[in-house]
């Protein structure tokens, strides 16, 4: 572990570079193959009563926090350094952000993730939907949009004076006096198992190997982009890059930047990577199904509700820090308190997009 932790900090931006793009390819390869979508398994539990899809999910979850605090108590990569972790919470923004990307999501036919993986399968909408996502993440970032995002999280966050940092646990900790390390250990088996037995115990989802597949699989994805991200950690570079797992509101408009500036900086980042790596392997896996289909709009008002579903995936995925993988996988496989706040909040903000969505259509 300790040589390719080496080689990896003297490749530098190259081996994140070629890593992310493997990863990405691999993530669009699987969700592409086995039908995995955030807002597919909310529409499949609400219209059908069909909870498999949201299972997948669900396990996703599960194995990716299982694996990545795995990861952490073997020293492989420090969470402590990742966004999800800052000593404070944006509880408003975590939010109000997760309500605006679910509703988003479900307006513009999935979320960022899978608006790639409908791009590489040749729904030219998805293209549009990730172009206007983007920008409204950027300006959400640091753009028109900022002074707003930034004014809520000041009037609302709660700065943590003793806890070790923005995890549950680590609250815990600081609220009760308890053991961290004994804390830690109890919140990993309580959400971990709780999310597995309620996976496993329906007799559907045990029989449904695409989707047992598909949450495995996007689990160990998120695992796999810390372990290289983690060992890629530099501290004693003159930028040293933190580590980071899968999400694709932010990257989104990072890609944007860069394919605009490739010229400043020849070797994309990470997350830049993995966006193109998961449109190159959803795209092979479409077109060895045989699903690769040219599709466009249907009509004007098919337009506007993409639209908005974009802008509203953009501004939220900035103000809740993450998307349905961003926060509700990679989030939650920290710990962090911030993403228990999020993830049921982009959940719930699914169910609303959908019932906004059901009555503009009979309407």
């Amino acid at each position: 572990m300790t040589s390719l932790r080496e080689y990896l900090i003297l490749a530098g931006p190259e081996a994140l570079a070629w890593g992310g793009l493997v990863l990405g390819c691999l993530f669009g390869a699987l969700v592409e193959g086995t039908r995995f979508c955030a807002m597919g398994a909310l529409s499949d539990r609400r219209n059908f009563g069909d909870g498999r899809r949201l299972r997948a999910w669900l396990l996703a979850s599960a194995v990716a926090l299982v694996g990545t605090q795995a990861l952490a108590a073997g020293g492989v990569v420090e969470l402590q350094l990742s966004m999800y972790l800052a000593p404070r919470l944006d509880w408003a923004g975590h939010l109000l952000g997760g309500l605006l990307f679910g509703i988003g999501m479900v307006f513009a036919g999935g979320c960022a993730s899978r608006n790639l993986v409908r791009l590489g399968g040749g729904d030219l909408r998805a293209a549009v939907v990730l172009g206007v996502t983007g920008v409204f993440a950027y300006m959400t970032l640091g753009g028109v949009l900022a002074p707003l995002r930034a004014a809520l999280e000041t009037a609302t966050r709660i700065e943590w004076q003793s806890a070790a940092d923005g995890s549950l646990p680590a609250v815990l900790a600081a609220a009760t006096g308890g053991s961290l390390s004994t804390l830690r250990v109890a919140v990993l088996v309580l959400v971990a198992g709780g999310l597995l037995f309620y996976c496993f115990a329906d007799p559907a989802f045990r029989r449904a190997p695409r989707q047992l597949w598909g949450g495995v699989g996007v689990g160990l994805c998120v695992v796999a982009a810390w372990a290289l991200t983690g060992l890629a950690y530099d501290e004693f570079a003159d930028l040293p890059v933190p580590p980071q797992a899968l999400s694709f509101v932010r990257p989104a408009g990072d890609t944007l930047d860069y394919l605009q500036r490739y010229t400043a900086g020849a070797v994309p980042g990470f997350g830049v990577a993995t966006v193109l790596g998961v449109v190159l392997g959803a795209a092979a896996m479409a077109l060895v199904t045989r699903r690769f289909r040219l599709t466009g709009f249907a009509d004007s008002a098919d337009t506007l509700r993409n639209l908005a579903g974009g802008a509203l995936m953009g501004v939220g995925g900035v103000t809740a820090m993450g998307c349905s993988i961003g926060q509700s996988v990679s989030g939650l496989s920290t710990l962090a308190l911030g993403s228990f706040i999020a993830a049921p909040a982009l959940i719930a903000g699914g169910l609303i997009g959908l019932a906004l969505l059901e009555r503009s259509l009979e309407g």
